[in-house]
């Protein structure tokens, strides 16, 4: 740890890729180097320890980051804040509330795949949050490995202005070194794990090219500084300075993507992908963070990397560590002390002390007094929630909280043992608490416990976690997939709600539309037209309310409705019978009774799959796709692989691993994410109508 706390010399950045892409192998060099730990351990290691960032057993056992980890190292004379996050696509919200915090990011690619469909879902997140970002070409000791085919792949798949920063010293096997085309000097790596660094006289066969890359790398940071595109012109060589000032505007511009390359299996380039960390990557003043203030009507504020300016910090995820929870926190503005007051603005205003604060490192801790404006660590001792604003009570300035994506897949679980109830009832509310994208609910009908995640992945990796941390296993029912409801045409509605009991009656009238909405990403809009006073302006909330009630739970298949918008024109009331609830129920019987005339459909999860297989399989694999009501988009073949992108619904992926394996002797493998809600076809639709009528039959004679 540094002593002196000074911001210029802060990096926070996080390490994303594809699932496979070497994320945690390179995070353990990146240990090993800065002097963190003193052994390397590899991901699926024979020594059975496993990398250091994968600390839980169960990431160890199937060699994949499930958690994100947090770790603080030092690199020359800057201080780095790492967070590993997972590849799966199951666990995105890991890689969400990361780089939700993060002021930087090295984007991993494989250097035979290149740039692959998770790859492109980082970049995704990462375009969302602004953050600039390294790329890091890795694995280029592997048989196939082509840097410039996955620049070129940088450049058009994810739009990047991509630029090398190096050029590998041999190729595949005979991988030895890099040319660093802003020094021009030729970097090797010896020693067991190459730390041993040696700089020579760049290779006479490799000079021309080297002098091609960097004319090419002059001319792109050009566009960010005059005095550069001036030399550039008059053909003047620039300083060392002058050519990484300008590369480091385009970097922190995000337009202009720095890309490293190396083997971090093989030990080589990671020490210069760190001084690129130092050299292009944005200290924590640099970038613009902004919070809303509540006493302003929410009004955008930018913060300051100030120390001494009010307190804001954001909880942006929390873990049940061996002494209770642990809250990561980043702290945006001020400073925050151990043993002080924090108010959490998202807790009703509640008060906090600190007890405890830490840097983490992995699941290791290390004690601190105080943490300010910029940096990362974890608090012990407060209860809150992930996405929770702290304060030290001067401001009412809340931080805006991360995009977090919608569940696709449910299951019904309960406990194997009727003894182990209280454990199981502790494990969802810890793990409901830990991640937003786990959700739990009641089935009213089933009296069921449902867990709803993003994939099957998910929700297996949740139940091996209540058995082994709770000692409760848990039965699970079959997969149930998330389809929605919505409507195909518009159709008018006109519903009188009366009853007349002893005493005071309820009496509501509403009259208006019902429309589809040009996208169902838009779940729901209501428009009030009613003049006149037809309907007294304090009942139309219950109308609103009322009709969002129903589609709930839709008529046609018991799913949500989506994609409608409810337009109410005219109505009528009585003096003394209206009330709230004689309005709520009208709409919600008028949704029920007019719904079929809008000519409901069925949708469902469809789902962007991306296969790879040895070649002599594509026939297998393509057909397995087709039988699954897949759509295929498109493939491409590379050193014998071949890579198949398609479409297809959830509904139809159940067991895809087991099949896929079969079929292609153990050697495929798959991604899948969601992409879009689709209609199904009508005789899956007219299937689940079917079922939905039965279970509704089943439950009335009960």
């Amino acid at each position: 740890m540094a002593n002196q706390w000074v911001l210029e010399k802060v990096r926070n950045i996080g390490i994303s890729a594809h699932i496979d892409s070497g994320k945690t192998t390179l995070t353990e060099r990146i240990l090993f180097y800065t002097g963190r730990i003193h052994a390397i351990h590899e991901v699926k290691g024979k020594d059975g320890v496993g990398a250091t960032m994968d600390h839980m057993e169960l990431e160890r056992e199937r060699g994949i980051t499930i958690q994100s980890a947090a770790t603080n190292v030092n690199w020359k004379d800057i201080e780095i804040n790492i967070i590993d996050t997972p590849g799966h696509v199951d666990f995105t919200i890991e890689v969400e509330r990361s780089l939700r915090v993060l002021d930087g990011a090295i984007l991993v690619l494989c250097g035979v795949a290149g740039v692959q469909s998770q790859s492109i879902t980082v970049d995704r997140q990462m375009r969302r949050y602004k953050v600039p970002r390294l790329a890091f070409i890795n694995k280029l000791d592997r048989a196939g490995a082509n840097p410039v085919r996955v620049l070129n792949a940088l450049r058009e798949k994810l739009r990047h202005n991509a630029a090398l920063m190096e050029i590998p010293i041999g190729a595949e096997d005979k991988f030895e070194g890099v040319v660093d085309l802003v020094k021009m000097r030729a970097f090797y790596f010896h020693g067991p794990n190459g730390e041993k660094i040696e700089e020579k006289e760049i290779p006479a066969n490799l000079m021309e090219d080297a002098k091609k890359w960097r004319h090419e790398l002059i001319g792109k940071a050009a566009d960010f500084d005059d005095a550069l595109a001036e030399k550039f012109l008059m053909e003047e060589e620039p300083t060392e300075v002058e050519l990484k000032a300008a590369i480091r505007k385009g970097c922190l511009k995000l337009d202009l993507t720095p890309v490293f390359i190396g083997s971090a299996y093989k030990n080589k380039g990671v020490q210069l992908l760190l001084d690129g960390v130092r050299d292009y990557l944005p200290n924590p003043s640099e970038v613009k963070n902004e919070a809303l203030n509540l006493d302003e009507n929410e009004a955008p504020v930018e913060l300051s990397s100030e120390p001494t300016k009010p307190l804001v910090a954001l909880a942006f995820k929390l873990e049940d560590g061996r002494y209770g929870q642990l809250t990561f926190m980043r702290i945006y503005q001020g400073t925050m002390k151990k043993g002080e007051f924090i108010t959490n603005l998202s807790g009703q205003g509640r008060k906090v002390k600190v007890p405890r604060i830490v840097h983490m490192h992995a699941d290791e801790m290390e004690e601190c007094e105080e943490a300010k404006a910029g940096d990362i660590v974890a608090v012990f001792g407060i209860d809150c929630s992930s996405g929770d604003t702290f304060t030290d009570g001067k401001v009412n300035w809340a931080m805006t909280s991360m995009f977090v994506p919608d569940s696709v897949i449910s299951l019904a679980i309960r406990p194997k043992d009727k003894t182990a109830d209280a454990n199981f009832s502790k494990a969802l509310q810890k793990f409901r608490k830990e991640d937003p994208t786990f959700r739990v609910h009641r089935a009213e009908e089933s009296n069921e416990t449902i867990i709803q995640g993003m994939g099957e992945l998910h929700l297996e990796i949740y139940m091996e976690r209540m058995k082994r941390e709770f000692n409760c296993e848990v039965v699970a029912g079959a997969p149930q997939v998330a389809f929605r409801e919505t409507i195909s045409q518009a159709c008018a509605f006109d519903y009188t709600h009366k009853k007349q009991t002893g005493g005071a009656g309820q009496y509501a009238k509403v009259v208006g539309e019902l429309q589809p909405l040009d996208s169902i990403d838009k779940t729901y809009d209501f428009e009030n037209k009613v003049v006149g006073g037809k309907i007294p302006r304090e009942f139309i909330p219950a109308v609103d309310r009322g009709f969002q009630e129903q589609m709930a739970k839709g008529p046609l298949i018991g799913f949500p409705v989506v994609g409608v918008k409810v337009v109410l024109t005219d109505g009528a009331y009585h003096d003394v019978d209206s009330s709230e609830m004689a309005f709520r129920i009208c709409a919600q019987t008028a949704f029920r009774e007019f719904y079929f005339n809008a000519k409901p459909v069925a949708l469902e999860p469809v789902m962007k799959l991306e296969t790879s297989a040895p070649e002599e399989f594509q026939g297998n694999v393509m057909g397995q796709i087709n039988q699954r009501r897949g759509i295929i988009q498109g493939t491409n073949t590379n050193e014998g692989f071949v890579t198949i992108e398609a479409e297809v619904p959830l509904a139809e992926m159940f067991g895809y691993s087991t099949d896929l394996r079969s079929a292609t002797q153990g050697k495929g493998e798959f991604t899948m994410e969601f992409s879009r809600y689709a209609q199904v076809p009508r005789n899956i639709q007219d299937d689940l109508v079917k079922k939905y009528q039965q279970k509704r039959a089943e439950e009335q004679k009960k």
